[in-house]
Protein backbone atom coordinates (compact mmCIF):
# COMPACT_ATOMS: atom_id res chain seq x y z
CA UNK A 1 0.00 0.00 0.00
CA UNK A 2 1.56 3.76 -0.74
CA UNK A 3 2.16 6.73 1.53
CA UNK A 4 0.10 9.59 0.61
CA UNK A 5 3.39 10.56 -0.73
CA UNK A 6 3.75 8.37 -2.83
CA UNK A 7 0.39 9.30 -4.21
CA UNK A 8 0.79 12.60 -4.13
CA UNK A 9 4.57 11.65 -6.36
CA UNK A 10 2.29 9.32 -8.35
CA UNK A 11 -0.32 12.46 -9.41
CA UNK A 12 2.41 14.69 -10.13
CA UNK A 13 3.85 12.96 -12.11
CA UNK A 14 0.91 11.39 -14.42
CA UNK A 15 -0.16 15.34 -15.06
CA UNK A 16 3.49 16.17 -15.79
CA UNK A 17 3.10 13.57 -18.71
CA UNK A 18 -0.01 14.80 -19.58
CA UNK A 19 0.99 18.22 -20.04
CA UNK A 20 3.98 16.89 -21.87
CA UNK A 21 2.16 14.48 -24.32
CA UNK A 22 -0.42 17.67 -25.03
CA UNK A 23 2.29 20.29 -25.68
CA UNK A 24 3.89 17.61 -28.70
CA UNK A 25 0.70 17.78 -29.93
CA UNK A 26 -0.07 21.28 -30.32
CA UNK A 27 3.06 21.47 -31.11
CA UNK A 28 2.54 20.10 -34.23
CA UNK A 29 2.51 22.14 -37.18
CA UNK A 30 -0.62 21.82 -39.54
CA UNK A 31 0.07 19.99 -42.09
CA UNK A 32 -1.65 21.19 -45.56
CA UNK A 33 -0.85 19.20 -48.75
CA UNK A 34 -0.80 20.91 -52.04
CA UNK A 35 -4.08 20.98 -53.44
CA UNK A 36 -5.91 22.00 -49.88
CA UNK A 37 -5.84 25.41 -47.67
CA UNK A 38 -5.84 25.38 -43.68
CA UNK A 39 -9.01 28.17 -44.47
CA UNK A 40 -11.19 25.06 -45.15
CA UNK A 41 -12.17 26.79 -48.52
CA UNK A 42 -13.95 24.80 -51.21
CA UNK A 43 -12.14 22.75 -53.65
CA UNK A 44 -13.05 21.33 -56.98
CA UNK A 45 -14.31 17.53 -55.98
CA UNK A 46 -11.38 16.32 -58.59
CA UNK A 47 -9.17 18.07 -56.91
CA UNK A 48 -6.29 15.81 -55.88
CA UNK A 49 -2.53 16.80 -56.04
CA UNK A 50 -0.52 13.81 -56.53
CA UNK A 51 3.12 12.65 -57.99
CA UNK A 52 3.83 10.38 -60.66
CA UNK A 53 1.31 7.23 -60.38
CA UNK A 54 2.28 4.19 -62.28
CA UNK A 55 1.18 5.29 -65.18
CA UNK A 56 3.34 8.69 -65.13
CA UNK A 57 6.36 6.25 -64.62
CA UNK A 58 5.42 4.30 -67.99
CA UNK A 59 5.09 8.27 -69.24
CA UNK A 60 8.50 9.04 -68.31
CA UNK A 61 10.11 5.94 -69.75
CA UNK A 62 8.76 6.46 -73.15
CA UNK A 63 9.66 9.90 -73.44
CA UNK A 64 13.39 8.92 -72.38
CA UNK A 65 12.98 6.50 -74.79
CA UNK A 66 12.19 8.90 -77.58
CA UNK A 67 15.40 11.58 -76.29
CA UNK A 68 13.36 13.74 -74.00
CA UNK A 69 15.38 14.39 -70.64
CA UNK A 70 13.53 15.21 -67.36
CA UNK A 71 14.94 18.46 -66.13
CA UNK A 72 13.32 18.76 -62.93
CA UNK A 73 15.18 15.39 -62.18
CA UNK A 74 15.01 13.15 -59.50
CA UNK A 75 17.76 11.33 -57.76
CA UNK A 76 17.40 8.73 -55.25
CA UNK A 77 13.24 8.65 -55.00
CA UNK A 78 13.69 12.44 -54.42
CA UNK A 79 13.10 15.05 -56.96
CA UNK A 80 14.76 18.09 -56.55
CA UNK A 81 15.20 21.46 -58.44
CA UNK A 82 19.21 21.35 -58.81
CA UNK A 83 19.53 23.10 -61.99
CA UNK A 84 17.16 25.95 -61.57
CA UNK A 85 17.09 29.44 -60.60
CA UNK A 86 13.75 31.95 -59.52
CA UNK A 87 13.60 35.67 -60.48
CA UNK A 88 11.22 37.96 -58.83
CA UNK A 89 8.32 38.02 -56.01
CA UNK A 90 7.48 34.34 -54.50
CA UNK A 91 8.57 31.25 -55.63
CA UNK A 92 7.95 27.29 -56.50
CA UNK A 93 7.74 24.97 -53.36
CA UNK A 94 9.00 21.60 -54.52
CA UNK A 95 7.28 18.35 -52.88
CA UNK A 96 10.26 16.11 -53.25
CA UNK A 97 8.49 12.87 -52.84
CA UNK A 98 5.89 13.41 -55.68
CA UNK A 99 7.77 15.94 -57.90
CA UNK A 100 5.22 18.58 -57.64
CA UNK A 101 5.97 22.36 -57.77
CA UNK A 102 3.27 24.71 -56.29
CA UNK A 103 3.45 28.04 -57.12
CA UNK A 104 3.37 31.19 -54.45
CA UNK A 105 3.45 34.45 -54.45
CA UNK A 106 4.15 36.55 -57.92
CA UNK A 107 4.70 37.52 -60.20
CA UNK A 108 8.46 35.92 -60.84
CA UNK A 109 9.71 33.29 -63.22
CA UNK A 110 11.12 30.29 -62.04
CA UNK A 111 13.41 29.23 -65.11
CA UNK A 112 15.79 26.15 -66.06
CA UNK A 113 19.57 27.71 -66.16
CA UNK A 114 21.07 24.75 -66.88
CA UNK A 115 20.79 24.57 -70.65
CA UNK A 116 19.56 27.15 -73.17
CA UNK A 117 16.96 25.26 -76.32
CA UNK A 118 17.07 26.35 -79.75
CA UNK A 119 14.52 24.14 -81.51
CA UNK A 120 13.15 21.73 -79.14
CA UNK A 121 10.31 20.01 -77.79
CA UNK A 122 8.94 20.59 -74.44
CA UNK A 123 6.22 18.68 -72.55
CA UNK A 124 5.36 18.84 -68.95
CA UNK A 125 1.56 18.70 -66.78
CA UNK A 126 0.06 21.74 -65.09
CA UNK A 127 -3.40 21.84 -62.67
CA UNK A 128 -4.52 25.35 -61.67
CA UNK A 129 -6.22 25.49 -57.87
CA UNK A 130 -9.21 27.40 -59.08
CA UNK A 131 -10.48 28.54 -62.67
CA UNK A 132 -9.65 32.30 -62.63
CA UNK A 133 -5.91 31.11 -61.55
CA UNK A 134 -3.19 32.47 -63.77
CA UNK A 135 0.48 31.23 -64.99
CA UNK A 136 2.38 30.41 -67.93
CA UNK A 137 5.58 28.70 -69.25
CA UNK A 138 8.22 30.73 -70.96
CA UNK A 139 10.16 29.59 -73.80
CA UNK A 140 13.58 30.88 -75.24
CA UNK A 141 14.10 33.71 -71.96
CA UNK A 142 17.18 35.04 -73.40
CA UNK A 143 19.33 35.34 -70.79
CA UNK A 144 19.44 35.31 -67.01
CA UNK A 145 16.43 37.16 -65.84
CA UNK A 146 17.63 40.29 -64.09
CA UNK A 147 14.53 42.85 -64.38
CA UNK A 148 10.57 42.16 -66.03
CA UNK A 149 12.26 43.07 -69.69
CA UNK A 150 12.57 39.43 -70.97
CA UNK A 151 8.73 39.41 -70.99
CA UNK A 152 9.01 41.66 -74.04
CA UNK A 153 11.87 39.02 -75.45
CA UNK A 154 10.24 35.59 -74.69
CA UNK A 155 7.08 33.84 -75.71
CA UNK A 156 4.68 32.89 -73.01
CA UNK A 157 1.83 30.05 -73.22
CA UNK A 158 -0.81 30.96 -71.38
CA UNK A 159 -2.72 29.65 -68.28
CA UNK A 160 -5.69 31.52 -67.81
CA UNK A 161 -9.50 29.72 -68.32
CA UNK A 162 -11.67 32.81 -67.67
CA UNK A 163 -9.74 34.84 -70.50
CA UNK A 164 -10.55 35.00 -74.23
CA UNK A 165 -8.56 34.98 -77.55
CA UNK A 166 -5.04 35.92 -76.70
CA UNK A 167 -5.16 35.88 -73.30
CA UNK A 168 -6.90 32.49 -72.69
CA UNK A 169 -5.18 28.85 -72.04
CA UNK A 170 -3.03 27.36 -74.64
CA UNK A 171 -2.41 30.70 -76.37
CA UNK A 172 0.54 32.36 -77.49
CA UNK A 173 0.40 35.51 -74.76
CA UNK A 174 -0.78 38.58 -76.47
CA UNK A 175 -0.12 37.43 -79.92
CA UNK A 176 -0.97 34.65 -81.19
CA UNK A 177 -4.97 33.13 -79.89
CA UNK A 178 -5.78 29.21 -79.58
CA UNK A 179 -7.94 27.87 -81.57
CA UNK A 180 -10.00 26.59 -78.81
CA UNK A 181 -10.22 25.83 -74.91
CA UNK A 182 -8.82 22.59 -74.90
CA UNK A 183 -8.05 22.65 -70.79
CA UNK A 184 -9.99 20.31 -68.51
CA UNK A 185 -10.61 22.98 -65.73
CA UNK A 186 -9.69 23.50 -62.45
CA UNK A 187 -8.62 20.59 -60.17
CA UNK A 188 -7.65 18.39 -63.26
CA UNK A 189 -4.01 17.56 -64.20
CA UNK A 190 -3.57 19.01 -68.24
CA UNK A 191 -1.20 18.20 -70.32
CA UNK A 192 0.85 20.95 -72.54
CA UNK A 193 3.30 19.64 -75.40
CA UNK A 194 4.96 22.62 -77.33
CA UNK A 195 7.16 22.42 -80.05
CA UNK A 196 9.64 25.54 -80.86
CA UNK A 197 11.49 24.69 -84.27
CA UNK A 198 12.84 28.13 -86.34
CA UNK A 199 10.38 31.01 -85.44
CA UNK A 200 6.91 27.88 -85.77
CA UNK A 201 5.37 27.08 -82.42
CA UNK A 202 2.87 24.22 -81.90
CA UNK A 203 1.13 24.32 -78.83
CA UNK A 204 -1.24 21.15 -77.85
CA UNK A 205 -3.43 20.83 -74.86
CA UNK A 206 -4.74 17.17 -73.85
CA UNK A 207 -3.71 16.16 -77.50
CA UNK A 208 -5.64 18.81 -78.96
CA UNK A 209 -3.79 21.38 -81.38
CA UNK A 210 -4.63 24.86 -80.25
CA UNK A 211 -1.71 26.70 -82.40
CA UNK A 212 0.05 26.31 -85.04
CA UNK A 213 1.68 29.52 -85.94
CA UNK A 214 4.82 31.01 -87.47
CA UNK A 215 6.12 33.74 -84.76
CA UNK A 216 6.57 37.41 -85.36
CA UNK A 217 7.22 40.06 -82.68
CA UNK A 218 3.69 41.12 -81.84
CA UNK A 219 1.67 42.27 -79.04
CA UNK A 220 4.00 42.60 -76.03
CA UNK A 221 6.53 40.86 -77.77
CA UNK A 222 9.16 43.55 -79.34
CA UNK A 223 11.36 40.87 -81.02
CA UNK A 224 12.52 37.28 -79.88
CA UNK A 225 15.97 34.82 -79.74
CA UNK A 226 16.93 31.68 -81.76
CA UNK A 227 17.85 30.39 -78.49
CA UNK A 228 17.21 31.07 -74.92
CA UNK A 229 15.67 28.99 -71.24
CA UNK A 230 12.18 27.56 -70.41
CA UNK A 231 10.38 28.77 -67.50
CA UNK A 232 7.37 28.46 -65.19
CA UNK A 233 5.76 31.67 -64.23
CA UNK A 234 4.08 32.40 -60.77
CA UNK A 235 1.66 34.95 -61.39
CA UNK A 236 -1.08 35.06 -58.52
CA UNK A 237 -0.50 36.04 -55.21
CA UNK A 238 -3.21 34.21 -54.26
CA UNK A 239 -3.82 31.54 -56.18
CA UNK A 240 -1.36 28.54 -57.17
CA UNK A 241 -1.00 26.59 -60.37
CA UNK A 242 0.57 23.35 -60.08
CA UNK A 243 3.44 21.45 -62.74
CA UNK A 244 5.16 18.44 -62.82
CA UNK A 245 7.09 15.72 -65.22
CA UNK A 246 9.10 18.52 -66.88
CA UNK A 247 10.72 16.87 -70.12
CA UNK A 248 12.40 18.57 -72.74
CA UNK A 249 13.24 17.23 -76.50
CA UNK A 250 16.28 19.10 -78.08
CA UNK A 251 15.64 18.75 -81.91
CA UNK A 252 19.18 20.71 -83.27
Amino acid sequence: MKSPRDVRWCVVALAAAAALTIGVVTAEPLSVSPGHRASGAAQPASYVVAGASQEGDSMAQDLEAQGYERILRQRRGRFSKAGWNHYGPGYFELDAETGVLASSGGMGLMWYAAEEYGDFVLELDYMTEVENANSGVFVRVPGMPSSDDYIYHAWEIQIHDVSEGIHQTGGVYDAEAPSHLASKGAGEWNHFKITFVGDHITVELNGETVVDWDAEPRGKVEDFAARGYVGLQNHDRDTRTFFRDIFVKKLD
